[in-house]
């Protein structure tokens, strides 16, 4: 009896043990499958390509001989667009506002004031022009749908060059007047800079093998003592169509003659003496 009453024990406790640990297995499954920590995010647009800066092309037009798209996707999520209908006297538009991800972060749609939206897939150094419905546009003019972005360059652009040399002579700054310089912001392609008297400020485009255009460059109008070194910075800098960065140096060309300008990288340490002194 006593025996009987021990194995019966025994087999009571394994019993309950074995369902403690069945009870206790669906609730981690359950919490494993909830964790957020457990479910990969994929790469895709949005966090993966380096989509900000500036698209331009040419986009097919019903009525026109095409349009000249120009688009600029912005960090913190602006756009501006600058659209112009070739071929007509009044078929100039620009417009600006902000842009959309799309749930899986592969095309985005821009919002403007004039609440009409127009969706672009997003892809390596590229916009696609999508259709109404957001989908890809085929057929024959498939090609003629795309907004390559423009190039780029991280030793030229995002730095603050201080002019140090002019048609070969040494730039030396009087005391009368400011630091000459100029900076490229990569994000929306555009120049500003001193000319050692009034600030100035326009757009460029990099091509393949070093080129560079200067668009138009428009300054403010004071009136400084000396206006000789001014005068000769901006007029290098219409004639200049390729450059090239060595180590700190910006050199600025036409053609393939001598520098017209060399420029060195700001030193933070001079950054924060100037702006004391200012």
């Amino acid at each position: 009896m006593k025996n009987h009453f021990g194995f019966l024990f025994v087999a009571l406790v394994i019993a309950f043990s074995v369902s403690c640990s069945s009870d206790k297995k669906p609730e981690q499954a359950e919490s494993l499958a909830l964790s957020p920590s457990s479910v990969a995010l994929g790469d895709n647009s949005q966090n993966s390509l380096d989509w900000k800066g500036v698209y331009k092309g040419t986009l097919p037009c019903g009525d026109c001989e095409g349009i000249e798209t120009t688009i600029t996707l912005k960090s913190e999520g602006t756009y501006t667009r600058v659209l112009k209908y070739i071929g007509k006297d009044d078929g100039f538009f620009s417009d600006e506002g902000t842009f959309q991800w799309s749930d899986s972060g592969s095309k985005i749609t821009l919002s403007g004031e004039n609440q009409q939206s127009q969706m672009y897939l997003v892809g390596e150094n590229v916009l696609l022009h999508l259709d109404k419905d957001g989908n890809k546009i085929t057929g024959e003019l498939s090609e003629k749908y795309r907004l390559p972005k423009n190039l780029t360059d991280p030793r030229l652009e995002d730095k603050k060059w201080v002019l140090t040399e002019l048609q070969g002579k040494t730039v030396s700054i009087k005391e009368s007047m400011k630091v000459a310089f100029i900076q490229f912001e990569m994000e929306t392609s555009t120049f500003h800079g001193n000319g050692s008297c009034n600030n100035f400020f326009g757009s460029y485009e990099l091509f393949e093998g070093g080129n560079l255009s200067f668009g138009n460059a428009a300054s403010t109008m004071m009136a400084c003592p000396d206006m000789e070194l001014e005068k000769a910075f901006l007029e290098i800098l219409s004639q200049a169509d390729n450059y090239s960065v060595s180590d700190s140096t910006l050199s600025i060309q036409k053609a393939k003659m001598d520098p017209l300008a060399r420029f060195s990288i700001e030193k933070p340490e001079k950054r924060n003496k100037n702006t004391k002194n200012e």
